[in-house]
């Protein structure tokens, strides 16, 4: 037999149950407190009006007057009826003095003595009780009959306990009623807000909404990539460890607007822009990511949800597979021009021309090594060599000459750790890549590229022939999505921008302006953290500086 426990109840049918439970103790509560209440307003009520019915009774000259015939009964007792009737009391009872009754509702009752307390009457005082007598319980009011200064009789007027509590039960049978329907508006009102409530939090109950804020908080510390989640206003309503590390961000920035977190401003446009991003890349002081933001909408815009990806070492690997590839189009095309030269140095042999061939194949192979000799004399720190080596077989590629100038000087182990060689790849690849893109396709296009330190800086210039830039644009250029050229599958306007980048990254300085021979010149400064470092340069004039332009501009 398979025993099935019965599941929590939801979180909205625990409010409902207790506040339903609420509404019926509180009406419970106040039936009871009317209850007591009106009992007592209700006896109240009885001994003033006895009190009245006695004192009028009393006061009243007729009764006077028949006490002092020899038969008060004959005429008090038609009287006392009279008063039951119109005043709406159970008895009226005038008594002697001594408690002998007058008149009663039984005429077997007359002549008899009073039952009740008349002593304080018979003093000459009024007052109230609740008594047993022939009727039984009662609330009575006893006061005396004056005449010439002296007691001659009693009056006591009073109203049976069944009457009032009728009259009670009544007022109580009422006030169940407005109470059942109290309870009933209080049901349905709470009904509809757990309805309501049910709605939002999908039926769970307490536990469950609480397991899964541990789980959402445990998922939004432990992913690595950044969670931001906006309000209707563009105000950070959430964000995730990894979203204070890649935008930079600390403190409580909970409630601020994105505004005013001192992002980029390209990152800034984007977070407030009101359309969705998808995979846009976006670059701040140190990082490369790529955002993407989905408007949370229900009919009116409610918010916005960013994730955020760090690609800075995606793009540097992308920067590096792009020039392997580069270099294997250029081996290509060397191996293809090395084959056309082998074939011409084998065909002069077949013809007999020995010492033509041998000639012309010294002369190539002296090309070579003289290209290779005057990059490595001029940088001999092995990645910048490596570097300028293959780029300039990609130049050549595209009919542009890259020369390494004169005046550079750049020795193996001058450069310290804090520039590490992938940096110095990412500024000085994509620079000669826009110079390159620039001088291309200009008469006789030419890339000077000068390398040197001085000062305790790492001076690195490239200059082209092509175009150049125009001044008014020397800082729109360095900027995301900044290009003289039509876009590309992949976007155009990243290469200077990370350039920029990697240079802010080191404390450095970027400058472009118009090169000597025309075109642009970019200069890039890099300090060197190291003074003793920075004594060991080139022998020759230390030449000043300018900056370039790219192709990719």
């Amino acid at each position: 037999m398979r025993i099935r426990v019965p599941r929590p109840r939801s979180l909205a049918g625990q409010l409902f149950a207790m506040q339903a439970v609420l509404i019926a103790v509180v009406v419970a509560g106040c039936a009871l407190f009317t209850y007591v209440s009106d009992q007592s307003q209700a006896e109240d009520a009885a001994r003033r009006q006895a009190m009245a019915v006695a004192r009028s009774v009393a006061d009243a000259p007729s009764v006077r007057e028949a006490i002092r015939t020899s038969d008060p009964t004959s005429e008090l007792q038609p009287y006392a009826l009279r008063v039951m009737r119109d005043a709406d009391v159970d008895f009226v009872t005038i008594m002697n003095p001594k408690g002998i009754r007058w008149t009663h509702p039984k005429t077997s009752e007359i002549g008899k003595p009073f039952r009740g307390n008349i002593a304080p009457a018979v003093a000459g005082g009024s007052f109230t009780e609740t008594y047993t007598g022939t009727l039984g319980p009662s609330v009575r009011a006893v006061t005396p009959v004056w005449s010439s200064g002296e007691v001659v009789g009693l009056v006591s007027a009073g109203i049976k306990v069944d009457e009032i509590s009728k009259w009670v039960q009544g007022q109580l049978t009422a006030l169940l009623g407005v109470a059942a329907g109290a309870l009933a508006l209080g049901a349905v009102g709470t009904y509809v807000v757990n309805a309501r409530l049910r709605r939002h939090t999908h039926g769970m109950n307490a536990a469950e909404l609480s397991a899964m804020h541990d789980y959402h908080q445990a998922a939004l510390h432990a992913v690595r990539e950044g969670l931001l989640m906006l309000d209707g206003q563009y105000r950070v309503a959430l964000i995730n460890d990894g979203g204070r590390e890649l935008l930079g961000v600390s403190g409580d920035v909970v409630g601020r607007s994105v505004a005013d977190l001192g992002l980029p401003a390209p990152v800034t446009g984007a977070l407030l822009a009101s359309e969705p991003r998808v995979d846009e890349v976006h670059l701040t002081a140190d990082r490369v990511l790529v955002l993407n933001t989905s408007p949370v909408s229900g009919g009116e815009h409610r918010g916005t949800v960013v994730t955020l990806r760090d690609v800075t070492e995606l793009q540097s690997l992308m920067g590096e597979l792009d020039s392997e590839r580069g270099f294997t189009q250029a081996l290509r095309s060397q191996a293809h021009e090395a084959a056309n030269r082998l074939h011409t140095v084998v065909s002069l042999i077949e013809l007999g021309r020995a010492e033509e061939a041998v000639d012309f194949a010294t002369a190539e192979l002296e090309l070579a090594q003289a290209l290779t000799d005057q990059v490595v004399a001029a940088v001999s720190e092995p990645v910048l060599a490596a570097l300028l080596l293959g780029k300039t077989a990609q130049a050549n590629e595209r009919g542009v000459e890259l020369v390494v100038s004169e005046e550079s000087r750049l020795d193996d182990g001058l450069l310290p750790p804090s520039l590490p060689s992938r940096d110095l790849v990412t500024i000085l690849g994509n620079l000669i890549d826009n110079a390159v893109d620039a001088a291309q396709g200009s008469v006789r296009g030419r890339v000077t590229v000068t390398a040197y330190t001085a000062d305790g800086e790492l001076v690195l210039r490239v200059s082209d022939t092509g175009a150049g830039v125009d001044p008014a644009l020397a800082d729109t250029v360095f900027q995301r999505g900044f290009s003289t050229k039509p876009a590309g599958p992949g976007g155009r306007g990243l290469g200077l921008a990370l350039v920029r980048q990697a240079v802010s990254r080191h404390e450095g300085a970027l400058t472009v302006a118009e090169a000597d021979g025309g075109g642009a010149e970019f200069e890039v400064r890099l300090p060197l953290g190291d003074g003793n470092r920075a004594e060991r340069v080139s022998e020759g004039a230390v030449p000043t500086g300018g900056t370039a332009s790219g192709g990719d501009v």
